[in-house]
């Protein structure tokens, strides 16, 4: 009889502590520090496929997509705000999809940007690229979506070596961070746009300009959410900030020890 009793107020404890659990889970990701995994090579060389983090919520302060499906209460112009800093890497909400993404922020609001032959330029400065090697990968498929990756020596046998020149870029009032090249396009006829030849933007005021460091292999600011890049991207749209891989790993599942990436670990993001 003291079994049949006691049943439901285990029962019941068990329910309260997957709560208090979940609780705690949701305010820690909201409030201080959100996982985050790299599904794609748009941020190489800085990030790899298959790099893990916890993007550092507390850096920019809180908007209402801070919390998940966007339900934080905030204001539009976020709660404890600090403006973030140009070349930071951030992750942010897509202004249309809701997905996340994490790219590098290029334009302040007020900036001008423009990429000409491949070269960026703020505020009508030319951005100084200084050769710095290649970038070797395998041609093989990476991360959990077993996509393969873009090479500048084009097609490559299975396993062979992909190569793409890298440089080292100095932003204007941030220290050099390493991009990479896989190919140059040709100026466009009028009308016509490519990511290494664009129009001079404007950043307005309350958004912020983003470019992935794998140049050639990233839909960012310099495309319009129409086609299918992500535009300028409201401050109420920063999540926070990437500033160390904690843990990575080359192959299809995180459990495949064989393929961790052991160099990376607790990696400081530059």
């Amino acid at each position: 009889m003291a079994r049949s009793e006691d049943k439901p107020d285990s029962i019941g404890e068990t329910v309260k502590t997957v709560v208090y659990a979940l609780l705690i889970a949701g305010i820690f990701r909201s409030f201080f520090f959100q996982p985050f995994y790299i599904p794609t090579g748009s941020m190489k060389d800085t990030l790899l496929v298959g790099d893990f983090m916890f993007v550092n919520k507390m850096a920019y302060g809180y908007s209402k997509y801070s919390c998940p499906f966007g339900i934080c209460p905030f204001p539009e112009d976020r709660l404890f705000g600090s403006e973030p800093e140009r070349g930071d890497v951030v992750v942010f909400r897509h202004p249309t999809s809701g997905q996340d993404y994490i790219k590098r922020l290029i334009g302040l609001p007020g900036d001008t940007v423009q990429m000409q032959r491949g070269v960026l330029y703020l505020n009508g400065e030319e951005q100084v690229q200084t050769p710095d090697g290649q970038f070797v990968e395998a041609n093989a498929p990476q991360g959990s979506v077993g996509g393969y990756p873009r090479c500048e020596n084009g097609a490559t046998g299975l396993g062979a070596d992909c190569t793409k020149s890298r440089y080292s870029e100095a932003l204007d009032g941030y220290g050099p961070h390493s991009i990479l090249n896989i190919v140059d396009l040709p100026v466009p006829s009028q009308g016509q746009l490519n990511g290494d030849n664009t129009p001079v933007f404007r950043v307005p005021d309350g958004h912020f300009f983003f470019m992935g460091d794998n140049r050639d292999n990233s839909l960012d600011s310099r495309f319009s959410q129409t086609a299918g890049g992500v535009g300028m991207v409201p401050f109420e749209n920063l999540l926070g900030r990437a500033d160390r891989v904690i843990f990575s790993s080359a192959g299809s599942r995180m459990l495949f020890f064989w393929t961790w990436r052991g160099d990376r670990f607790f990696k400081a993001i530059e």
